[in-house]
């Protein structure tokens, strides 16, 4: 089976290709297949992360732009199997710069289906979006039903991303299946451009023995998912039969409703007064905007039918980032 990715230098995509390195043999709605092909993809080279197993796949790596056909053309040769479509600008930035969030989120993807048109057969394809299709005016409890309204540039992007990917699977030209994804924490490295950043700053810094920053009031509650359950949601979501989703593809991943508050909580239980110390508020009007439009509870009926699963609550996550990702401050 080839397997395709696109952002695969991301820290999700280094989390999946660590995870198909120790484990080659991945969910089909046929049954477990092998990887015997990885193609990675980005705009920078993909790292490989030192993981392999004794059936470890041919691996492939190309810099390229996402919005380039001849790039894509190149990557996905003749057929591929499996693509996951991870490239993309992140919230803030997207909205800073509505070019560069156009070119990448949408016309990349578009772009990328495009292509996919051309190939021997249908591929699969597992799209990342996110809660920021979310907005405006919502019920206290959102469901997968609920009128799609962005308030962001970035979450009317993962929209019309959305819709090619559910237009394209109803004209049988993909197999497409769209995880819409809560704010992930504790994410790996450093803070980047997304409005959601602190999220795993005000948890992976003070763990670290650093400072980290919070831009949002203690009350503003999130809706978060570890990068670990991601990835378990991504493979389960190979094996799952198109027709078992429905008239639409895409699907809100569960997560864990916690306030920021108990975020912090959690931090002190996990570090002591110390870490919980680090923390210093620092309010940010734009940041606030634009994730406190986001919702934070779910019924997430359709993800429990299809077997996708959360974390089991805010502890759990923070000891996922420590037995995975936690660098030991000095």
């Amino acid at each position: 089976m080839k397997v395709v990715m696109t952002g695969a230098a991301g820290f999700l995509g280094q989390k999946l290709i660590a995870r198909i390195l120790a484990d080659p043999q991945l969910p089909s709605p046929q049954g477990p297949r092998a990887v015997t092909q990885l193609c990675l993809f980005d705009v920078v080279e993909p790292p490989i992360p030192a993981v392999s197993s004794a059936k470890s796949p041919a691996i492939s790596t190309q810099v390229g732009d996402i919005t380039r056909a001849d790039d894509l053309t190149q990557l996905l040769g003749e057929q591929a199997d499996v693509i996951v479509h991870l490239a993309a600008v992140v919230s803030s930035a997207a909205e800073a710069d509505l070019d560069l969030g156009l070119r990448v989120n949408l016309d990349g993807t578009r772009t990328l289906l495009e292509v996919c048109r051309g190939l021997a057969q249908p591929p699969m394809v597992v799209f990342a979006s996110s809660v920021a299709v979310y907005g405006g005016a919502l019920p206290a409890v959102v469901t997968d039903n609920t009128a799609l309204t962005p308030q962001s540039s970035y979450g009317a992007q993962k929209v019309m991303g959305e819709q090619l990917i559910n237009d394209f699977s109803r004209r049988g030209l993909i197999d497409g299946r769209v995880l819409r994804l809560p704010t992930i924490a504790v994410r790996p490295g450093r803070p980047n451009a997304a409005a959601s950043s602190f999220a795993s700053s005000i948890i992976r810094e003070p763990l670290q023995g650093e400072t980290a920053v919070l831009p949002v009031p203690e009350t503003l509650a999130l809706n978060l998912l570890s990068p670990r359950a991601v990835i378990a949601n991504m493979v389960h979501a190979l094996g799952i039969p198109a027709a078992d989703f429905g008239a639409s593809r895409s699907v809100m991943l569960p997560g864990c409703c916690v306030a920021v508050s108990d975020m912090l909580a959690a931090l002190e239980r996990a570090g002591g007064p110390a870490a919980r110390e680090r923390v210093h508020a620092q309010p940010d009007a734009g940041i606030e905007a634009i994730v406190g439009g986001w919702p934070a509870r779910f019924d997430t009926a359709k993800a429990n039918a299809l077997g996708f699963s959360a974390d089991r609550d805010i502890d759990a996550i923070i000891a996922a980032f420590i037995e995975e990702d936690r660098i030991d401050a000095c």
